[in-house]
């Protein structure tokens, strides 16, 4: 795999997961945004494909228009001004909890073959080995979300047959868990991550490999996943990022602090 930073003459790695991430967005949708890479899809399909997108942040921000200025964080000022609700993470939570929320971005340290994401306990409760942060508002988001989004490095030490523990539930063990154990929408329909695109299966919920980053193959992704990974029948490569979609990352981010080189 190419070093993200001269992935090609034209674009890197970390423009193409944007320009990934920003095409799941369709237009109407509110959306729980998230940091890093998600923040800039955000803005991005705000910007071009989705302008009616409604932004939900953490902190309590809802913003119906694009911040007037680049923003590193989701807590900048330029994200503050003229935005649509200025509240606080409980009532970003309440909304989320009424059912408002369309989609979410996810980030993990582990996850499996159904989607379920670890960011608590590297050896799980029993034996841990490390400690991550928790949960947050991710299991939250995995619960309670009409859908969610996962963007990640594609690591075998990552892609495992099972989570050594559940923070933000995917599907669980597969096909009608998530019914069984009362959630009541949602769960995991993208997986964004270094080498590809991967979906979940309608009818087994487990992940497929949709499409491959240029560059990369088959074989490199089965080499980097600790399971025998399914591929779509009709398997394409993901769409580079059009000459307009790289000039809107830039201006949104032109010191490169979340895409630079």
């Amino acid at each position: 795999m190419n070093d993200k930073n001269n992935y090609t003459s034209e674009y890197n790695l970390s423009q193409l997961m944007v320009t990934a991430a920003a095409r799941e967005i369709a237009d109407g949708e509110v959306v729980f945004v998230g940091m890093r890479l998600p923040l800039l899809g955000f803005l991005l399909a705000k910007s071009t494909h989705a302008p009616d997108a409604i932004g939900v942040y953490e902190l309590g921000i809802v913003r119906d228009t694009v911040a007037p200025q680049p923003i590193m964080t989701m807590g900048d000022l330029p994200n503050l001004y003229r935005a649509q609700w200025l509240a606080d993470t409980a009532d970003a939570m309440g909304l989320l909890q009424q059912g408002g929320v369309d989609v979410s971005f996810i980030g993990g340290a582990q996850v499996d073959r159904y989607g379920n994401l670890n960011t608590s306990y590297i050896g799980g409760l029993e034996t841990v080995a490390t400690r991550l942060p928790g949960s947050g508002g991710a299991c939250d988001l995995a619960c309670l979300g009409k859908r969610h989004i996962v963007v990640m490095n594609h690591e075998r030490r990552r892609f495992i047959p099972r989570v050594d523990y559940v923070t933000s539930p995917g599907y669980g063990k597969g096909s009608g868990w998530r019914e069984q154990v009362g959630l009541p929408r949602g769960g995991p329909t993208t997986v964004i991550t270094t080498l590809g695109v991967l979906r979940f299966d309608s009818n087994t919920h487990e992940m497929v490999l949709s499409s491959l980053h240029p560059g990369v193959t088959t074989e490199e992704i089965g080499q980097n996943t600790g399971w025998p990974l399914k591929v779509a029948d009709d398997l394409k490569q993901t769409p580079a990022p059009t000459p307009e979609e790289l000039a809107i990352i830039q201006q949104f981010d032109p010191a490169g602090y979340w895409t630079g080189a």
